[in-house]
Protein backbone atom coordinates (compact mmCIF):
# COMPACT_ATOMS: atom_id res chain seq x y z
CA UNK A 1 0.00 0.00 0.00
CA UNK A 2 0.93 3.45 -0.49
CA UNK A 3 2.99 5.00 2.79
CA UNK A 4 2.04 8.42 3.99
CA UNK A 5 2.16 10.58 7.21
CA UNK A 6 1.38 8.99 10.25
CA UNK A 7 1.93 5.79 11.11
CA UNK A 8 2.94 4.15 7.76
CA UNK A 9 5.47 7.19 7.59
CA UNK A 10 6.65 6.47 10.76
CA UNK A 11 7.45 2.72 9.11
CA UNK A 12 9.13 3.77 6.51
CA UNK A 13 11.35 6.45 7.81
CA UNK A 14 12.76 3.81 10.78
CA UNK A 15 12.84 0.62 8.41
CA UNK A 16 16.16 0.09 7.52
CA UNK A 17 17.14 0.66 10.97
CA UNK A 18 14.64 -2.06 12.33
CA UNK A 19 15.82 -5.77 13.75
CA UNK A 20 15.26 -8.62 11.41
CA UNK A 21 11.87 -9.41 13.39
CA UNK A 22 10.56 -5.52 13.68
CA UNK A 23 10.88 -5.38 9.58
CA UNK A 24 9.01 -8.74 9.38
CA UNK A 25 6.53 -7.12 11.77
CA UNK A 26 6.54 -3.88 9.69
CA UNK A 27 6.40 -5.84 6.21
CA UNK A 28 2.90 -7.96 7.74
CA UNK A 29 1.34 -4.79 8.55
CA UNK A 30 2.36 -2.97 5.48
CA UNK A 31 0.86 -6.19 3.24
CA UNK A 32 -1.92 -7.48 5.82
CA UNK A 33 -3.20 -4.05 7.63
CA UNK A 34 -6.76 -4.81 7.09
CA UNK A 35 -6.25 -7.99 8.93
CA UNK A 36 -3.31 -6.56 11.61
CA UNK A 37 -5.79 -3.81 12.98
CA UNK A 38 -8.16 -6.64 14.85
CA UNK A 39 -5.30 -8.44 15.89
CA UNK A 40 -3.84 -8.51 19.77
CA UNK A 41 0.30 -8.12 20.48
CA UNK A 42 -0.19 -11.51 21.14
CA UNK A 43 -1.84 -12.67 18.22
CA UNK A 44 0.12 -10.54 15.95
CA UNK A 45 3.38 -12.28 17.38
CA UNK A 46 1.73 -15.31 17.00
CA UNK A 47 1.06 -14.85 13.22
CA UNK A 48 4.91 -13.93 13.03
CA UNK A 49 6.42 -16.89 15.00
CA UNK A 50 7.63 -13.94 17.37
CA UNK A 51 7.08 -12.90 20.73
CA UNK A 52 4.66 -10.80 22.26
CA UNK A 53 7.31 -8.59 24.10
CA UNK A 54 8.96 -8.18 20.10
CA UNK A 55 5.52 -6.62 19.01
CA UNK A 56 5.34 -4.14 21.94
CA UNK A 57 8.83 -2.97 21.59
CA UNK A 58 8.23 -2.89 17.85
CA UNK A 59 5.19 -0.48 18.73
CA UNK A 60 7.57 1.84 21.03
CA UNK A 61 10.47 1.74 18.56
CA UNK A 62 8.30 3.57 15.97
CA UNK A 63 6.55 6.27 18.67
CA UNK A 64 4.01 5.20 20.07
CA UNK A 65 3.68 4.82 23.69
CA UNK A 66 2.39 0.88 23.21
CA UNK A 67 0.88 -1.47 21.54
CA UNK A 68 -3.01 -0.06 22.40
CA UNK A 69 -1.68 3.55 20.99
CA UNK A 70 0.14 2.22 18.14
CA UNK A 71 -3.40 -0.28 17.37
CA UNK A 72 -5.25 2.69 17.10
CA UNK A 73 -3.51 4.63 14.87
CA UNK A 74 -3.86 1.28 12.62
CA UNK A 75 -7.72 1.93 12.56
CA UNK A 76 -7.47 5.34 11.79
CA UNK A 77 -5.33 4.22 8.28
CA UNK A 78 -7.94 1.44 7.94
CA UNK A 79 -11.11 3.73 8.41
CA UNK A 80 -9.48 6.19 6.08
CA UNK A 81 -9.80 3.34 3.26
CA UNK A 82 -12.23 1.29 4.32
CA UNK A 83 -16.07 1.65 5.28
CA UNK A 84 -18.44 0.25 8.24
CA UNK A 85 -19.80 -2.44 6.08
CA UNK A 86 -15.94 -3.68 4.76
CA UNK A 87 -14.54 -3.57 7.75
CA UNK A 88 -16.54 -5.74 9.54
CA UNK A 89 -16.50 -8.35 6.32
CA UNK A 90 -12.73 -7.71 6.67
CA UNK A 91 -13.28 -8.87 10.53
CA UNK A 92 -16.22 -11.35 10.90
CA UNK A 93 -16.52 -12.38 7.23
CA UNK A 94 -15.49 -16.12 7.82
CA UNK A 95 -16.13 -16.48 11.11
CA UNK A 96 -19.14 -18.42 12.78
CA UNK A 97 -21.62 -16.98 14.86
CA UNK A 98 -20.19 -18.61 17.57
CA UNK A 99 -16.63 -16.75 16.69
CA UNK A 100 -18.41 -13.76 16.25
CA UNK A 101 -20.29 -13.36 19.68
CA UNK A 102 -16.91 -14.46 21.40
CA UNK A 103 -14.88 -11.63 19.80
CA UNK A 104 -16.98 -8.73 19.88
CA UNK A 105 -17.14 -9.89 24.10
CA UNK A 106 -13.68 -10.23 24.12
CA UNK A 107 -13.52 -7.18 21.98
CA UNK A 108 -15.48 -5.16 24.20
CA UNK A 109 -13.61 -6.48 27.71
CA UNK A 110 -10.49 -5.27 26.48
CA UNK A 111 -11.80 -1.58 26.28
CA UNK A 112 -13.08 -1.86 29.53
CA UNK A 113 -9.72 -2.98 30.37
CA UNK A 114 -8.28 0.09 28.66
CA UNK A 115 -10.46 2.38 30.18
CA UNK A 116 -9.55 1.39 33.75
CA UNK A 117 -5.86 1.49 33.03
CA UNK A 118 -6.31 5.01 31.75
CA UNK A 119 -8.61 7.00 33.17
CA UNK A 120 -7.55 9.85 35.38
CA UNK A 121 -9.17 9.07 38.86
CA UNK A 122 -8.32 12.56 39.86
CA UNK A 123 -10.80 13.55 36.78
CA UNK A 124 -13.15 11.14 38.18
CA UNK A 125 -13.32 13.11 41.66
CA UNK A 126 -14.03 16.26 39.96
CA UNK A 127 -16.38 14.87 38.19
CA UNK A 128 -18.96 13.68 40.74
CA UNK A 129 -18.01 16.95 43.03
CA UNK A 130 -19.04 19.25 40.16
CA UNK A 131 -21.97 17.52 39.86
CA UNK A 132 -23.17 17.39 43.07
CA UNK A 133 -22.20 20.92 43.18
CA UNK A 134 -23.76 22.63 40.39
CA UNK A 135 -26.72 24.43 40.08
CA UNK A 136 -28.60 22.95 37.11
CA UNK A 137 -26.17 19.98 35.29
CA UNK A 138 -27.12 20.04 31.09
CA UNK A 139 -26.41 16.36 29.58
CA UNK A 140 -26.14 16.60 25.83
CA UNK A 141 -25.02 13.02 23.16
CA UNK A 142 -26.27 12.72 20.08
CA UNK A 143 -27.01 10.22 17.49
CA UNK A 144 -25.13 7.00 18.33
CA UNK A 145 -24.19 8.87 21.93
CA UNK A 146 -27.82 9.68 22.79
CA UNK A 147 -28.65 6.70 24.50
CA UNK A 148 -25.60 7.33 26.84
CA UNK A 149 -26.91 10.87 27.55
CA UNK A 150 -30.29 9.21 28.22
CA UNK A 151 -29.19 6.59 30.61
CA UNK A 152 -27.42 9.53 32.49
CA UNK A 153 -30.47 11.31 32.76
CA UNK A 154 -32.66 9.70 34.07
CA UNK A 155 -30.40 8.19 36.70
CA UNK A 156 -29.33 11.87 37.87
CA UNK A 157 -32.93 12.69 38.23
CA UNK A 158 -33.23 9.92 40.76
CA UNK A 159 -29.83 11.34 43.02
CA UNK A 160 -31.22 15.06 42.16
CA UNK A 161 -33.02 18.20 41.20
CA UNK A 162 -31.99 20.30 37.99
CA UNK A 163 -31.27 18.38 35.69
CA UNK A 164 -31.33 19.48 31.49
CA UNK A 165 -31.43 16.72 29.04
CA UNK A 166 -30.45 18.87 25.51
CA UNK A 167 -31.66 16.99 22.55
CA UNK A 168 -32.19 18.90 19.27
CA UNK A 169 -31.85 19.15 15.33
CA UNK A 170 -29.92 22.51 15.48
CA UNK A 171 -27.74 24.68 17.39
CA UNK A 172 -29.39 27.46 17.06
CA UNK A 173 -32.08 25.13 19.39
CA UNK A 174 -29.40 24.25 21.59
CA UNK A 175 -28.59 27.05 22.60
CA UNK A 176 -32.04 27.87 23.29
CA UNK A 177 -32.59 25.31 25.67
CA UNK A 178 -29.36 26.26 27.66
CA UNK A 179 -29.44 30.01 27.12
CA UNK A 180 -29.67 30.29 31.21
CA UNK A 181 -26.57 28.47 31.62
CA UNK A 182 -23.89 30.27 34.02
CA UNK A 183 -21.04 29.91 36.23
CA UNK A 184 -23.11 27.84 38.92
CA UNK A 185 -24.18 25.18 36.15
CA UNK A 186 -22.56 22.10 34.65
CA UNK A 187 -21.96 20.68 31.21
CA UNK A 188 -22.17 17.24 30.58
CA UNK A 189 -20.87 16.81 27.10
CA UNK A 190 -20.54 13.25 25.21
CA UNK A 191 -19.51 12.47 21.97
CA UNK A 192 -17.18 10.03 20.21
CA UNK A 193 -16.15 9.64 16.94
CA UNK A 194 -17.39 10.45 14.43
CA UNK A 195 -17.72 13.51 16.98
CA UNK A 196 -20.61 15.84 16.96
CA UNK A 197 -20.29 19.37 16.08
CA UNK A 198 -23.47 20.45 17.45
CA UNK A 199 -22.27 19.00 20.47
CA UNK A 200 -18.48 20.64 20.09
CA UNK A 201 -20.92 24.09 20.08
CA UNK A 202 -22.76 23.60 23.07
CA UNK A 203 -19.49 23.08 25.07
CA UNK A 204 -18.03 26.21 23.80
CA UNK A 205 -21.02 27.88 24.88
CA UNK A 206 -21.15 26.70 28.22
CA UNK A 207 -17.72 27.58 28.51
CA UNK A 208 -18.22 30.89 27.27
CA UNK A 209 -20.72 31.42 29.98
CA UNK A 210 -17.91 30.02 32.98
CA UNK A 211 -20.03 27.01 33.38
CA UNK A 212 -17.99 23.97 34.62
CA UNK A 213 -17.83 21.52 31.52
CA UNK A 214 -17.15 17.69 31.58
CA UNK A 215 -16.55 15.68 28.63
CA UNK A 216 -16.83 12.18 28.25
CA UNK A 217 -15.24 10.91 25.48
CA UNK A 218 -12.38 8.86 23.74
CA UNK A 219 -8.69 10.71 23.76
CA UNK A 220 -7.04 13.03 24.77
CA UNK A 221 -6.93 14.30 21.21
CA UNK A 222 -10.85 14.86 20.95
CA UNK A 223 -11.78 18.11 20.19
CA UNK A 224 -14.34 17.49 22.80
CA UNK A 225 -11.71 18.52 25.25
CA UNK A 226 -11.32 21.64 24.12
CA UNK A 227 -14.04 23.47 26.18
CA UNK A 228 -13.50 21.10 28.89
CA UNK A 229 -11.91 21.28 32.67
CA UNK A 230 -12.86 17.63 32.99
CA UNK A 231 -12.11 14.69 31.01
CA UNK A 232 -13.59 11.16 31.60
CA UNK A 233 -11.83 9.21 28.62
CA UNK A 234 -13.46 5.79 27.86
CA UNK A 235 -12.32 3.12 24.73
CA UNK A 236 -14.70 3.46 22.14
CA UNK A 237 -13.56 1.71 19.09
CA UNK A 238 -15.67 2.01 15.46
CA UNK A 239 -13.70 0.19 13.69
CA UNK A 240 -17.38 -2.41 12.58
CA UNK A 241 -21.13 -1.34 11.86
CA UNK A 242 -22.17 -0.86 15.76
CA UNK A 243 -20.33 1.36 17.90
CA UNK A 244 -18.73 -0.09 20.60
CA UNK A 245 -20.17 2.10 23.48
CA UNK A 246 -19.27 -0.63 26.12
CA UNK A 247 -16.55 1.22 27.97
CA UNK A 248 -18.46 4.29 27.85
CA UNK A 249 -21.54 3.45 29.41
CA UNK A 250 -19.07 1.57 32.01
CA UNK A 251 -17.45 5.24 32.96
CA UNK A 252 -21.30 6.63 33.44
CA UNK A 253 -22.70 3.73 35.35
CA UNK A 254 -19.70 4.32 37.88
CA UNK A 255 -20.38 7.56 37.60
CA UNK A 256 -23.68 7.08 38.77
CA UNK A 257 -23.02 4.44 41.86
CA UNK A 258 -20.79 7.23 43.06
CA UNK A 259 -22.58 10.19 43.08
CA UNK A 260 -25.85 7.95 44.76
CA UNK A 261 -22.93 7.12 47.54
CA UNK A 262 -22.24 10.40 47.85
CA UNK A 263 -26.02 11.33 48.36
CA UNK A 264 -27.67 8.29 49.99
CA UNK A 265 -30.57 9.87 52.06
CA UNK A 266 -31.29 12.08 48.53
CA UNK A 267 -31.66 9.21 47.06
CA UNK A 268 -33.57 6.59 49.13
CA UNK A 269 -36.09 10.34 49.73
CA UNK A 270 -36.65 10.62 46.05
CA UNK A 271 -37.08 6.61 45.25
CA UNK A 272 -39.59 6.24 47.89
CA UNK A 273 -41.54 9.06 46.56
CA UNK A 274 -41.37 7.36 43.06
CA UNK A 275 -42.33 4.23 44.98
CA UNK A 276 -45.29 5.81 46.07
CA UNK A 277 -46.56 7.86 42.60
CA UNK A 278 -46.03 4.64 41.17
CA UNK A 279 -48.59 3.01 43.80
CA UNK A 280 -51.10 5.74 43.45
CA UNK A 281 -51.00 5.92 39.85
CA UNK A 282 -50.80 1.97 39.29
CA UNK A 283 -47.86 2.36 37.12
CA UNK A 284 -46.45 -0.50 36.61
CA UNK A 285 -48.76 -2.98 37.95
CA UNK A 286 -49.63 -4.23 34.60
CA UNK A 287 -46.18 -3.38 32.92
CA UNK A 288 -43.20 -4.44 35.71
CA UNK A 289 -43.09 -6.44 38.61
CA UNK A 290 -41.25 -4.35 41.18
CA UNK A 291 -39.86 -5.32 44.67
CA UNK A 292 -40.89 -3.12 47.82
CA UNK A 293 -39.56 -4.94 51.08
CA UNK A 294 -38.44 -8.13 49.22
CA UNK A 295 -42.18 -8.50 48.22
CA UNK A 296 -43.40 -8.36 44.53
CA UNK A 297 -44.87 -5.12 43.50
CA UNK A 298 -47.54 -7.30 41.44
CA UNK A 299 -50.93 -5.96 42.10
CA UNK A 300 -49.81 -4.06 45.29
CA UNK A 301 -51.95 -1.28 46.01
CA UNK A 302 -55.00 -4.13 45.54
CA UNK A 303 -52.95 -5.89 48.46
CA UNK A 304 -52.78 -2.55 50.33
CA UNK A 305 -56.20 -2.27 49.88
CA UNK A 306 -57.16 -5.31 51.21
CA UNK A 307 -55.65 -5.15 54.24
CA UNK A 308 -57.22 -1.95 54.56
CA UNK A 309 -60.72 -3.63 55.03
Amino acid sequence: MKKENGLFGRIEERYERMSKSHKAIANYISEHFDQAVFMTAARLGEELGISESTVVRFASGIGYEGYPEFQKALEQCVKDKLNGVQLTTAKYGKSTQSEILTSVLTSDIEKIQDTIDNLDPAAFETAVSTILGADTVYIMGLRSNEPLAAFLHFYLNMIRGKVVLLNSTSVTETFEQMIRISEKDCFIGISFPRYSMRTLKAMEFANDRNAKVIAITDSIHSPMNLYSSCNLLARSDMVSIVDSLVAPLSVINALVVALCLKRPKDVKKNLEMLEETWNNYQVYLNDEINFIDDEPMLNYSLRKEGKRK
